[in-house]
């Protein structure tokens, strides 16, 4: 290798230990980072991009995915001619490793340093600490209660879920409702947009997703059309900072239960229902049985619906993607892996906890 790639390789090897031992203060990301740096460029990126009709993101994904089949078919090729030789396989590595330590500088400093700031319950003041069996119980009683209320006047008013355009609109909406009672929510310059990969999502299992290179948030819009409002408000909260999937869940929240639209608080309330009867099923199944009997009968033929959509779109690499994700989620500061998402459940309890009300 040349000096000047020795010095290339040099200075991102430098440049990534130094993202991750400054990552390693949540004082100095929380102040420096997520209520310094980050918001300025992540509005700049919302700004750039947010206009765009398809998601600039998506195209980038599609476009890096094919050049990675080409390049393992390429090498494939010349590793069966037997045309690699030391020098060449050398070569590969070294740039291989460049590609990589220039994706994680790129990710990390784009946005996700994120993964280690204080978060929203530091910000909030929240107590955030092992709940009981008691605690859970009653966050039950009250979803089951917020889940029922909000479908009967859906089903009273003959709601009908709007075009993706004015449910993103809405969304922005239901943020600026909120970012006088927390300031650190306020968000601009939208940009949330339709998964152009929405196909494979109903296979990989995803519902929304943030794309930190290009500041877009997309939403699969091929599920079930009651996912969608709290799916973009959780898919907001990314923009805004919180990596961290349960504190996604809580700040989508926020923005979703303060709609005046019921068809976002439906939305939000019964996937709420989910995780934190998921969490009470654990210890005592009986009792979670229970308070899911106690839906209207409409809600259970919603998440009927919702159960048939994934037995559909089940397939073999399903149970290696989730372990895939799970790890990922693990390696960034989220030790319950998929379960991360549940752990709202503690953010609510710790909430009502507080304020008196969810």
């Amino acid at each position: 290798m040349t000096r000047k790639s020795w010095l290339f390789s040099a200075i991102l090897v430098v440049l990534a230990v130094l993202i991750h031992f400054l990552s390693k203060s949540t004082a100095w990301v929380e102040g420096s980072y997520a209520n310094g740096f980050y918001p300025a460029w992540a509005s700049f990126l919302r700004i750039l991009f947010g206009w765009l009709p398809l998601s600039l993101g998506d195209i980038l994904y599609g476009a890096a995915f094919l050049w990675v089949v080409w390049k393992t078919i390429k090498a494939t090729k010349a590793l069966f001619k037997r045309q690699v030789t030391w020098q060449s396989f050398g070569k590969g590595l070294y740039k291989t490793g460049c590609i990589f330590l220039i994706i994680y500088i790129i990710f990390n400093l784009f946005w996700g340093i994120n993964y280690n700031r204080k978060g929203v319950a530091f910000q909030l003041g929240l107590k955030m600490e092992k709940y009981s069996l008691d605690d859970l119980k009653n966050m039950n009683a009250l979803l089951v209660d917020k889940v029922n209320n909000a479908k009967q006047n859906l089903i009273n008013s003959k709601a009908t879920y709007p075009s993706f355009k004015k449910l993103f609109e809405e969304v922005q909406q239901n943020y600026e409702l909120i970012d006088s009672t927390y300031p650190f929510l306020q968000y601009n310059h939208l940009s949330l947009k339709p998964s152009v990969w929405s196909w494979l999502g109903n296979y990989v299992g995803f519902a929304g997703y943030y794309n930190p290179f290009t500041g877009e948030a997309q939403v699969n819009t091929t599920g079930p059309k009651f996912l969608h409002p709290y799916t973009a408000c959780h898919e907001v909260a990314h923009q805004l900072g919180y990596a961290k999937e349960m504190e996604a869940n809580f700040v989508g929240y926020l923005a979703a239960s303060a709609s005046k639209d019921t068809l976002f608080q439906y939305s939000v309330y019964l996937d709420l229902l989910i995780y934190s009867n998921r969490n009470l099923f654990f210890s005592d199944s009986a009792s979670a049985h229970g308070y899911m009997k106690h839906l209207l009968p409409a809600i259970k033929t919603d998440l009927k619906q919702w159960d048939q959509f994934n037995r559909k779109h089940r397939n073999p690499m399903g149970p290696v993607i989730r372990w895939m994700y799970g790890k990922y989620l693990q390696g960034n500061q989220q030790p319950q892996g998929i379960l991360s998402y549940d752990e709202v459940t503690s953010f609510l309890i710790a909430y009502y906890k507080k304020f008196g009300k969810i």
